[in-house]
């Protein structure tokens, strides 16, 4: 059975368009696929996710998964999806089997209803016309108005990132919980399980992810759910492994092969 890593990053800072990335964070250091290959365990493809809201990274990792030996089966890009000229870059890019999915970076996009402009519009159709995905990297915030996305465009597959990152480390349960409960019952759309130890208190302990996981797992199902490291981000929370162990033990095991493996493939065409 193939074990996936359906989010992961690697980064050069020499190209210096790293906005987010703070000289005095613990990761502001070069990050590349050697570093990450001892960590994997019994993980034997991965998704490499844009960290920089440039079309340089999108080339770069491009080129980082070609040179893998199939380790990187599918990488999650980037383009300025309110360009003009946004649909036919979008179709070029798609030409690119490796590449899956673009993210516009969401998160740190002020204003709560960016992608619901009508210049993005046209943007979001290209990718469901080529056949790419959506990846979501947002916020409780956007809770109440991301579903939208799913009525103006239906073909587009689209997996929310990080299960939108509730505040775990101040027990925030409501109303995050109620959003992604809407939105699995209103939409056919995925959610990784990824980046919870980051928004958890520095000395986590499983049980204080366990109410955040249950959820996800009812809510979505293990079919709609996928497993994804966040390396090197995680570094700042856990280790590779700790936090695959923890997420291994608060699924049940019947799980597993969809959670770990399965749902991705399925979802990005690795």
């Amino acid at each position: 059975m193939i074990r996936v890593d359906a989010h992961h990053h690697v980064w050069t800072l020499s190209r210096g368009d790293y906005g987010w990335m703070s000289p005095d964070l613990a990761i502001a250091r070069d990050y590349k696929l050697d570093d990450l290959r001892p960590l994997l365990g019994d993980i034997t493809a991965t998704v490499l996710v844009q960290a920089a809201d440039t079309e340089a990274e999108t080339a770069f990792m491009l080129d980082v998964a070609r040179a893998s030996a199939g380790l990187v089966r599918g990488v999650v890009g980037w383009t300025n999806l309110a360009a003009p000229d946004a649909p036919v870059r979008i179709a070029a890019l798609a030409r690119t089997s490796l590449l899956k999915g673009l993210r516009p970076m969401l998160q740190d996009i002020e204003e709560t209803e960016w992608i619901l402009r009508p210049e993005v519009q046209p943007a979001l159709s290209a990718m469901a016309e080529h056949g790419l995905r959506f990846d979501a990297l947002i916020k409780p915030r956007h809770l109440p108005v991301i579903g939208e996305l799913a009525w103006r465009h239906p073909d587009l597959p689209l997996v929310i990132d990080h299960a939108a990152k509730p505040n775990v480390a101040e027990g925030g349960f409501q109303p995050w919980a109620s959003g992604m409960a809407r939105i699995a019952r209103e939409t056919l759309w995925c959610c990784k399980v990824s980046g919870l130890v980051t928004e958890a208190r520095s000395d986590w302990r499983i049980d204080d992810l366990r109410r955040y996981v249950e959820h996800l797992l009812v809510t979505f199902g293990p079919d709609r759910l996928m497993w994804g490291s966040d390396w090197p981000v995680l570094t700042l929370a856990s280790d590779y492994g700790r936090w695959h162990d923890a997420a291994a033990a608060l699924l049940p095991v019947d799980t597993h092969a969809a959670i770990f493996g399965g749902t991705a493939l399925r979802f990005y065409g690795l």
